[in-house]
């Protein structure tokens, strides 16, 4: 399969900074193989971080067996590893200066009232546009210990950033109640402090990438450089998943794979 990434222009004198960051809610895949192998060839540095912010979802045994994969494949990263479950508390100091600056507010509808009110179900999450709800009405609704998304206005960033392709997202959440971050925050603000210069990720997340930018504008950092790879598909085009046992390193490794064999199936 072809890259599709454009080669990293550094200079002489400006380190690459890559990073590969998994969810540990399942077991990594050969697609995952394809998108860490590419951003170790491409960065000087090489970062892992886990984003084990949805408690639901991520278990301990995943994250276990995304060190012992990715180690099985010849991988070596920086320590300490950052795992966003223990900077929960920084995530939501950074929400409430964002609360204090009017830049986010807290939305109590639901998922059925956003697509009811927009008559767009399956949709609505990414076109909301909404508005701090009055004080006493605030009041009110926190008394009776209702959830609530912590959503970004819109309008205000772009108050700030000025015109912004990222403005298609509408207002999204960036946390809740229950988790004071959520993918996108946690993901800007530490491609932000772990210094990361280029996110080679696959095409799957192109559609978020102007919103990201926006994010990194919004909290005063320079966005790095984010590249997109074509998705490794089996023999049917479809693409792999964390459902497909069948393709995940671990499988793959107990049928006899060898590093070699990854290494070869990915081009890389």
């Amino acid at each position: 399969m072809s890259a599709n990434v454009k080669s990293l222009s550094a200079s002489a004198d400006l380190q690459t900074v890559t990073r590969f960051a998994p969810s540990p809610t399942g077991y990594l895949h050969l697609g995952h193989a394809y998108s860490a192998l590419l951003s170790r060839q491409r960065g000087d540095r090489f970062i892992l971080r886990i984003e084990d912010i949805d408690p639901t979802r991520c278990k301990p045994e995943f994250e276990a067996a995304i060190y012992e994969d990715l180690a099985w494949l010849g991988l070596t990263w920086e320590e300490p590893v950052l795992r966003q479950s223990d900077h929960l508390a920084r995530y939501e100091a950074q929400l409430m200066e964002m609360h204090a600056q009017g830049l986010v507010y807290r939305c109590f509808k639901t998922r059925k009232d956003i697509e009811a009110a927009l008559h767009a179900p399956h949709t609505a999450e990414a076109i909301y546009t909404g508005a701090p709800l009055p004080v006493d009405e605030e009041r009110h609704l926190m008394e009776q210990g209702l959830p609530f998304a912590w959503r970004l206005s819109m309008a205000a960033a772009l108050d700030i950033v000025g015109p912004h392709k990222g403005e298609r997202h509408g207002d999204v959440v960036l946390g809740r109640k229950e988790t004071p971050t959520s993918y996108h925050l946690s993901c800007v603000m530490d491609d932000a402090a772990q210094g990361i210069t280029h996110v080679i990720r696959g095409e799957d997340l192109r559609e978020i990438a102007d919103l990201h930018d926006l994010l990194f504008r919004l909290l005063g950092h320079t966005p790095p450089v984010i590249e997109h790879h074509a998705l490794m598909t089996d023999e049917t085009g479809k693409r792999f998943a964390k459902r497909d046992q069948s393709v995940t390193l671990r499988a793959l490794r107990a049928q006899g794979l060898t590093q070699a064999d990854i290494r070869l199936r990915t081009g890389l």
